[in-house]
């Protein structure tokens, strides 16, 4: 395995038991989808984005937004990887005055673009801001992180279109197909497929790859910000909730996770003994 791509794996692994430790503070969470989306988020936070830790704020930072606000625990624990939120701020997780609430919050956690948790608004509010860049000059990218639940919303369709129609080159979508919302599997709540030819027919540039799978993610990324053409770009991620730790990835439903207090440790356990070279807790 090359250095950038073991680096990256270090840090899904670190990512995974953050979000894992997190998860123990409160006894429950959306852990099913930080597990899953970990490699997504090591290869945004390790590789792609432009950012300065010490600055979340720096005018020239790409901008990543979190659409799926349940998804905070796993954005918390990139933002912690990334040495954007000190570690030592992971025991107040979803606590009063903490930082780290357990939905997204611009106004409380650094590093957080957009307040989420109303689904299908951060596509439109990409938008915006990719155009706001384009007009100032500001090379940077926005990257839209979004649930397949997210594909039943009306406004994550106009958006689509709306992109496409300004040729956003500079917004590139992440959408986690974990096939799971809170009502049950996401297909069955609303059928969402062909989505490379819908996405393709909105007028984006499409991939599909396995989000587990970081070589792919890594090349799709790269892909995605290498291209001249003035389109937008949509990366759609086929993940497996609760990746990585065996008996959480069979669990029928784990769209919201209730563990029991000795559950927690099996499962840093777990993770522990398939700890990636040189990976430091």
């Amino acid at each position: 395995m090359n250095q950038p791509l073991l680096s990256l794996t270090q840090a899904a692994w670190r990512i995974r038991r953050y979000a894992l430790r997190m998860g123990e503070v409160q006894g429950q969470g959306y852990i099913g989808q930080a597990l899953g989306w970990a490699d997504v988020l090591a290869v945004a936070y390790g590789h792609a984005l432009k950012l300065r830790p010490a600055d979340p704020e720096w005018e020239g930072r790409d901008r990543f937004l979190l659409s799926h606000g349940h998804y905070a625990i796993a954005h918390y624990a990139a933002l912690i990887e990334a040495g954007v939120i000190p570690e030592s701020e992971l025991d107040s997780y979803g606590s009063d005055d903490s930082r780290l609430p357990m939905s997204g919050m611009a106004t409380y956690t650094p590093g957080m673009e957009m307040s989420g948790g109303s689904l299908g608004q951060g596509l439109v509010i990409g938008v915006g801001m990719a155009l706001a860049l384009r007009l100032k000059g500001n090379p940077a990218f926005v990257y839209n992180s979004m649930s397949d639940g997210e594909l039943d919303e009306g406004s994550t369709w106009e958006a689509a279109m709306g992109a496409a129609h300004h040729g956003l080159g500079n917004l590139i979508c992440l959408v986690d197909i974990n096939n799971q919302q809170a009502d049950g599997p996401s297909g069955k709540v609303m059928g969402f497929e062909p989505l490379h030819d819908k996405w393709a027919a909105f007028g984006w540039h499409v991939q599909r790859v396995d989000g587990n799978d970081l070589p792919a993610v890594l090349a799709a990324f790269d892909t995605a910000r290498a291209l001249t053409e003035a389109k937008p770009r949509v990366i759609l991620c086929d993940t497996l909730m609760g990746k990585g730790v065996p008996f959480l990835e069979q669990r029928e439903k784990n769209h919201f996770i209730r563990v029991d207090p000795p559950e927690w440790q099996q499962a840093l356990a777990i993770l522990d003994q398939n700890q990636p070279q040189g990976a430091l807790a």
